[in-house]
């Protein structure tokens, strides 16, 4: 399954040992991202630190392994689906997301708990509760 992650995913799966980790090293998910997400995480770089309390090494490496499994997309690859993802998106951050899933076409969908991207018809969204269920994982991990 092909999913565009949004940096909310990747910080909630920092900051702590969750199901949205595990989700993340699945390997039957192929992961997308938009370049600028690795900017919008160096922006909130020392708000993640200061909540997660990680051992540097282990964070840093956590960290790097998320980045290996993620295939980050230039941002001239989807522009052209920037207007519509404009008009579509509730939020203007959440614009570049939903247009990097419509690049990615009609079998990608955009992985985010916020609900109201869910209003929005042009892309799939799956919330990190949508996948445990898809992947056959018990709903409980997100206790």
């Amino acid at each position: 399954m092909k999913l565009v992650v949004d940096a909310n995913i990747i910080i909630a799966a920092l900051i702590r040992q969750s199901a949205t980790r595990l989700l993340l090293m699945d390997e039957g998910l192929e992961l997308f991202s938009p370049e600028y997400m690795l900017a919008e995480l160096e922006e909130h770089w020392q708000e993640i630190i200061s909540k997660a309390k990680p051992e540097k090494e282990d964070f840093e490496k956590v960290l790097g392994v998320f980045k290996s499994r993620i295939k980050f997309v230039k941002p001239e690859m989807f522009a052209i689906f920037r207007k519509y993802a404009r008009q579509a998106s509730p939020d203007k951050k959440d614009a570049e997301y939903l247009a990097l899933a419509m690049y990615l076409g009609e079998d990608a969908a955009l992985w985010s708990n916020d609900k109201k991207l869910k209003q929005q018809n042009f892309v799939k969204i799956y919330s990190t509760l949508d996948l445990l269920k898809i992947a056959g994982f018990d709903e409980n991990l997100l206790k």
